[in-house]
């Protein structure tokens, strides 16, 4: 049967019945699922696949192509249709074996295996299994598909190639002029024989784990366009000098190794249209020659070390649209030729070392979108009403831009004010206002929360950060309209009033709520959402009373909840102790009461590791719980040098430019250690406290304390504590602080409390303890506070001698040698190799101190003066 169609003037065949038949079998094979496909447009292009009526010509069915000639299928393009379920090697697909283009991408294979019988379809010219939830190796058989000219394998996040190698992959595929493995495990040098692909076109392989220096020949492929090769954190390499035609338009090389200088000679490349080589080791000046690249429309220069200024060529970039210099070390002012790119929608110029006023030419870039010039040296004034011109901004970032801010430039008396700037009242798409760190003060205006928030890409938030103001007046209930917030951090201001009881309409996004240091009052609202995705909560430092809502059990991602410096009027949270993440808890200075019962059975608190619950009211027993239940055999080699914080980013997209935009947010606190109320800006993972302080605790002190080995600070002052004081406390081998004062203990000091060599406070004043005061090591350096009030203890530092003690004689060579491991040098070093699990620098750093304090307690010890060396957490 033959059928002669509208716009040819020849006939055309119908398809084959085998093909249609295998055609028919492939299609249900699979499930239709809508959720099998990401893109929005995607539909089930497979439906039209039928015999009903007269559509038994499966040419003319959607997604395939056949040769006009033949009527054989010569092409599938499958292309985001809701495809789930899983291909094999004995599918009919791999009986079409005239199929030359091929694209089944956004779907949904179940994570099978690409199969091994690819190898039959061997006209196969382009091959687009992108982003269909393929797994495990590619087969080597891949690579017999020699006249592949296209292969898309990216975004198969479960994909590897390891064997076959890249080399043999790519070394049959002669003819390839794009190749995407994006994604794809790779974990390989870059073979060189990629640069004598001279048909190359296109080459992605963006987030392969790639390591090893970068084939300097790929860049001098003839016909290359597209390179990149970004998100290779291993990979080296260097931007040759191109001394020769060049038909580049993108080069991607973003958060990689690549390091080295811009060339001058990268002004030779007039076909570029994107530059992304952000969070890279480049340095140096910045060539005016790239003010040649009239084509440029994204440039994007972030996270080096470029210095120097902005070339004045950059006036010339008249097509860009994306500029980011973000995180550099820029000098100078900014040149008033930035004017001339009217078509940017994106710029920041955040983190360098601009100088100088900010220029008034930038609200002339009626077009921006997305501004950021914060953390600069900028001086002079700021004539805010001017920002009024840039109405399609929807990011505006200003934090620590140390200018003043002038309200408006018409008034005849004009001041300079630092209040918050009335142009943003019309500023009504914006998504995210950083203004932390200016010193605006004054009423926030009740327009500040009719600001429109619209949705953003879904792997985005919104943010609202203007900590370290001046800012007075209640928060106002619409506030809760902005529903997508991730961070709302609003400290250290002037604000007061209630909290707006429909908080908890950020249940389902919020991640951070500081509002620490203002003047709020009332009640917490008693409701927080399911599912909450809370992860830090600070109140502290406000007027907040009454009982704490019990819905916060619900939420199960907190880490940290600081309530400190209230008035809050309830017992012990102890329904608190099932959140599975809760590390630190703060509850000092308020009006909590009664014992504290937590029920060891039920694994409560189970990564607890920081407790504050000084100045209340609590009585009872120290609650034994909270020490059997501390995880406290973590590796402390894993928590080294980090800190508690919370890292929030969003992706923006502008064009073919992805902005990742990230905020780090680091949880502080304050804490009374070695008797000083003491700031901690950065709080490490490691560091484990409890302060029980100002209470009313009674009984014993548990000897279970002994158990928590990586306690660092431990302040038991000031309530009534009785009995004896555990010798098991000697096992506290990481202790700096310990304070027992201002209790009723008895007995003597434990002569084992000497083993504790990183002690640097230690005060048992106002007890009733008795005899000999220990000698040698840290209590050398104790001074009488340290013990006074306690009638009946004697021996240095206080002056009363003990009548009926006879020195012990002092230890020989021999012996001292045995019980301190060596010389201070030989103890020093011995610390120093235990460090080599955490890395040469930290373990060097903690030696030095063992060294410095071991030599102090001998300089005291033989009657040298010298003061003892801080240990800062």
């Amino acid at each position: 049967m033959w059928r002669t169609t509208s716009s040819f003037s020849f006939v055309q065949p119908l398809c084959h019945g085998n093909e249609r038949s295998y055609l028919l079998q492939f299609k249900d094979s699979f499930v239709i699922n809508k959720s099998a496909s990401s893109e929005p447009w995607a539909y089930p292009k497979v439906a039209s696949w039928t015999l009903e009526g007269n559509n038994n010509d499966c040419c003319s069915w959607d997604g395939v192509e056949c040769d006009e000639f033949t009527g054989h299928v010569i092409g599938l393009d499958l292309n985001s249709s809701c495809l789930y379920g899983s291909i094999d090697s004995t599918s009919s697909l791999f009986h079409l074996d005239r199929l030359q283009r091929l694209n089944l991408a956004d779907n949904h294979f179940k994570y099978s295996q690409i199969p091994s019988t690819f190898s039959n379809l061997s006209e196969l010219t382009h091959l687009d299994l992108s982003s269909s939830v393929f797994a495990s190796q590619i087969p080597l058989e891949v690579s017999q598909l020699s006249q592949l000219s296209f292969l898309n394998l990216s975004g198969n996040t479960h994909l590897e190639l390891k064997k076959p190698s890249f080399r043999s992959l790519v070394e049959n595929l002669t003819c390839l002029e794009k190749l995407d493995l994006s994604c794809v495990e790779i974990i390989s040098i870059v073979p060189n024989i990629l640069a004598n692909l001279s048909s190359l076109t296109f080459l992605r392989l963006r987030d392969c784990r790639l390591y090893g220096e970068f084939p300097v020949g790929i860049f001098k492929l003839p016909n290359l366009q597209v390179l990149n090769v970004g998100y290779n954190e291993g990979l080296t390499g260097y931007l040759p000098d191109f001394q020769w035609s060049s038909t580049l338009e993108r080069i991607g090389l973003a958060k990689t190794n690549f390091s080295g200088k811009l060339p001058a000679s990268i002004g030779n490349l007039g076909s570029l249209t994107t530059i992304s080589i952000w969070g890279c080791n480049f340095s140096g000046f910045i060539p005016s020659s790239l003010g040649n690249l009239t084509s440029l429309n994204s440039l994007d220069l972030s996270f080096n070390t470029f210095e120097g200024h902005i070339p004045s060529s950059f006036g010339n970039l008249v097509q860009l649209s994306f500029l980011f210099l973000t995180s550099n070390k820029f000098t100078g002012p900014i040149p008033f030729e930035l004017a001339n790119l009217t078509k940017l929608t994106a710029l920041n110029l955040g983190r360098n070392e601009f100088v100088g006023q900010i220029p008034s030419s930038i609200f002339n870039l009626t077009n921006l979108e997305y501004l950021e010039l914060s953390i600069n040296y900028f001086s002079g004034t700021v004539e805010f009403d001017k920002f009024v011109k840039l109405k399609k901004l929807t990011h505006l970032l200003l934090s620590d831009i140390q200018v003043s801010l002038l309200e408006s430039e018409t008034s005849a008396n004009r001041t300079i004010q630092n209040k918050f700037p009335n142009f943003l009242a019309k500023q009504d798409e914006l998504e995210l206002l950083d203004l932390q760190g200016n010193n605006i003060h004054g009423q926030l205006p009740e327009w500040v929360w009719n600001m429109r928030s619209l949705p953003i890409p879904s792997s985005s938030t919104l943010q609202y950060r203007a900590s370290h103001n001046s800012f007075v007046g209640k928060i106002s209930e619409l506030i809760c309209n902005l529903s997508s917030l991730q961070v709302l951090q609003l400290s250290e201001n002037n604000l007061s009033g209630p909290l707006p009881q429909c908080l908890h309409n950020f249940g389902d996004s919020l991640v951070v709520l500081d509002i620490r240091r203002n003047k709020f009052e009332g009640s917490i609202p008693q409701t927080w959402a399911n599912g909450s995705k809370l992860m830090i909560i600070n109140f502290s430092q406000n007027k907040f009373q009454g009982w704490l809502p019990r819905s916060l059990a619900k939420c199960i991602t907190l880490k940290a909840l600081d309530l400190s410096n209230n008035q809050f009027n309830d017992t012990f949270p102890s329904w608190l102790g099932n959140l599975p993440n809760l590390k630190i808890l703060i509850l000092r200075s308020n009006k909590f009461y009664g014992p504290i019962k937590v029920h060891s059975v039920n694994y409560e608190f189970p990564n607890l590791q920081i407790v504050d619950l000084s100045y209340n009211s609590f009585t009872g027993m120290l609650p034994v719980e909270l020490f059997q239940n501390l995880n406290s055999s973590r590796s402390d080699c894993a928590y080294h040098l980090s800190y508690i914080q919370v890292n929030s980013y969003f992706v923006l997209e502008y064009g073919y430019q992805d902005v990742v935009s990230s905020f780090k947010y680091s949880f502080s606190m304050m804490m009374t250690n070695k008797g000083v109320h003491t700031i901690y800006e950065k709080v490490q993972e490691i560091f484990t406290a409890f302060d029980f302080s100002s209470n009313r605790f009674a009984g014993d002190i548990p000897e279970s304390i002994g158990n928590i080995k990586v306690l660092r600070l431990l302040n038991l002052s000031n309530n009534i504590l009785t009995g004896h004081i555990p010798p098991t406390l000697r096992n506290l081998a990481e202790l700096e602080s310990l304070d027992l004062s201002q209790n009723k203990l008895v007995g003597e000091i434990p002569q084992q409390l000497t083993q504790l060599t990183f002690l640097e406070s230690f005060n048992v004043s106002h007890n009733d303890l008795v005899g000999l005061i220990p000698q040698g090591k840290q209590f050398n350096t104790f001074q009488n506070s340290s013990f006074e009030g306690n009638s009946k203890l004697c021996g240095n530092p206080l002056s009363k001698k003990c009548k009926y003690y006879k020195a012990l004689p002092p230890l020989s060579s021999t012996s001292k040698k045995s019980q301190d491991s060596g010389s201070p040098l030989q103890f020093g070093w011995r610390i120093v190799m235990i460090g080599y699990g955490c890395g040469l620098l930290v373990g060097v750093t903690i030696g030095h101190i063992v060294i410095e304090r071991k030599h102090d307690w001998l300089m005291k010890t033989f009657g040298v003066r010298q003061p003892v060396p801080g240990r800062k957490v």
